[in-house]
C-alpha cells in the first residue's frame, strides 16, 4: 500500500506543466511548477538515480517562484543521450541547450542536488549564463572518501559488478528493492515513521527508472570522479550552499572549505539531517532559497518567516 506524500496539499496547490524537448539525442521530459509569469525562474538538476520527483517536496514548499525540473537524460521518463556522453562534461553541455530550449525572457537560476549539484557547477564555471548557483547537499569532496567511504566503496564494487554480470542478472541486481532498501536505511536520518514508510516508498518506487545499466554504470563514474571543489574557483556568480550536518557523503568540514574557494558563497548547514534534505527539510531548504534569491534582489517576494528563522532551521552559515 503507498505510504502517505506528507507534501501532498502542498504538491496539490502547486501548478505543473509537463513538456518534452529533444536535445543532444535525448527525448528529454521536464515540469515546469509555478506561475509563468513569476519575476525569476530555478532549472534544477537532480541527484544519481533520481528523477524530477525527488525535488518536488523542495518546488511544494516555494512561493512565487517557477521551477523548470526535468529528468536527466537515461532516467525517469526522459532517454538517454546519443549525441554526448553520460559523464559530467555530456550533462553540463545538455543543461545549457536545455535552458536556451526554454527560450526565458531572462536567465534562470540554477540548482543541483547532489550528482547534480557537480552536474550544474561544472556548467556555470564552464560559461553556463545564470544570476545564481543553488547546491543542496553539494558533493564538495570525492564521494568515495566521504564520512562512509566503506559503504562508498561497496557502492562502486555494486556497480561495476551490475555492468559486468549477463543482461538479465546485472539488470535484477542494479534494480533490486533489497538493495535500495538499504541505501535508503544508510541515508535516511528522520525517526518520523510516516515519513521514513514515505521514503522508502519513493525509493522503491523511482530509484530504479534508468533507461539501461551501461547509462547506469556511466552516470555512477561521473557521480565518483568528480566533485564540486573541481570548480569552486571558476564559479562567477553568488552561490547558495544548503549541506546537511549529518551529510553520509560530504563531511561539513568539506562544505566549508568548499564555501571558502568559490568566490562569492554562503554555506547553511541544516541539522538533524543527511544526504536527503529534500526529503526530509524541505521547508528549511526552500525558505533558506527564499531569502537568498531576495537578498540578491532576484524575487520579488519578502522571505517567510520562517526563512528569517535561525533556531527553526538550526543552520551555521559563512560568507
Amino acid at each position: 500500500m503507498p505510504a502517505v506524500n506528507p507534501y501532498a496539499k502542498l504538491l496539490a496547490a502547486t501548478p505543473a506543466r509537463a513538456a518534452s524537448v529533444s536535445i543532444l539525442g535525448s527525448d528529454s521530459h521536464y515540469w515546469d511548477y509555478g506561475p509563468i509569469d513569476a519575476p525569476v525562474t530555478i532549472v534544477t538538476v537532480h541527484g544519481f538515480r533520481g528523477e524530477h520527483h525527488g525535488l518536488e517536496p523542495v518546488i511544494a514548499h516555494l512561493h512565487g517562484i517557477r521551477v523548470i525540473n526535468p529528468d536527466l537524460p537515461g532516467f525517469g521518463e526522459s532517454s538517454p543521450m546519443t549525441e554526448a556522453e553520460e559523464d559530467v562534461e555530456g550533462y553540463s553541455r545538455w543543461l545549457g541547450l536545455l535552458v536556451d530550449s526554454l527560450k526565458l525572457s531572462a536567465s534562470p537560476v540554477i540548482l543541483g542536488h547532489s550528482f547534480g549539484s557537480i552536474v550544474t557547477s561544472a556548467a556555470v564555471a564552464g560559461g553556463l549564463s545564470t544570476p545564481a548557483l543553488i547546491l543542496v547537499n553539494p558533493i564538495a569532496a570525492p564521494a568515495l572518501k566521504g564520512p562512509k567511504a566503506f559503504i562508498s566503496a561497496l557502492a562502486s564494487f555494486y556497480y561495476r559488478l551490475g555492468a559486468a554480470l549477463p543482461n538479465r542478472i546485472g539488470y535484477a541486481l542494479l534494480g533490486s528493492p533489497l538493495i535500495t532498501r538499504f541505501v535508503t536505511v544508510q541515508m535516511a536520518i528522520t525517526r518520523d515513521p510516516q515519513l521514513r514508510k514515505w521514503i522508502h516508498y519513493q525509493h522503491t518506487k523511482y530509484f530504479s527508472r534508468f533507461s539501461d545499466r551501461d547509462t547506469l554504470s556511466r552516470a555512477f563514474r561521473a557521480s565518483t570522479v568528480h566533485w564540486v571543489a573541481e570548480y569552486a574557483e571558476a564559479i562567477p556568480v553568488p552561490t547558495l550552499l544548503i549541506a546537511a550536518e549529518q551529510d553520509q557523503i560530504t563531511k561539513v568540514a568539506d562544505e566549508q572549505k568548499l564555501a571558502e574557494s568559490i568566490p562569492d558563497a554562503e554555506l547553511h548547514v541544516i541539522a538533524n539531517v543527511g544526504h536527503l534534505i529534500h526529503y526530509e527539510k524541505p521547508a528549511e531548504a526552500a525558505a533558506l532559497i527564499e531569502a537568498f534569491l531576495v537578498a540578491h534582489k532576484l524575487s520579488g517576494s519578502t522571505p517567510t518567516p520562517k526563512s528569517m528563522d535561525r533556531k527553526s532551521t538550526g543552520r551555521k552559515s559563512i560568507r
